[in-house]
């Protein structure tokens, strides 16, 4: 498995309208991609501006696969100027 782990910083201004896009773009993913095995979204509610994504994947090609589709880039480029802050990192499963 490949995980990856994204955190967020959203304008506050533009959390309620920035949550509903990254719950639909988690939805598309779990339900067309077939390397998307998880999709959580999660935040703090002492820190509202802060997301917190954790995505598994089948593998590396699975994660590219998402990040080309139509849905990812729709909601990137609605989302984009929601963001202030975004850091990626990335994980490849050594249990095996």
């Amino acid at each position: 498995m490949y995980a990856v782990v994204v955190t967020f910083q959203i304008v506050a201004a533009e959390v309620g309208a920035f949550l509903p896009l990254m719950r639909e773009n988690a939805a598309t993913s779990l339900a067309q991609e077939e390397g998307c095995h998880r999709f959580d979204i999660c935040t703090d509610p002492d820190r509202p501006n802060d997301v917190l994504l954790y995505e598994l994947y089948t593998d590396r090609a699975a994660f590219d696969l998402h990040l080309a589709s139509d849905h990812f880039k729709s909601f990137d480029a609605q989302a984009t100027p929601m963001i202030t802050t975004k850091f990626v990192r990335t994980y490849q499963d050594v249990t095996t």
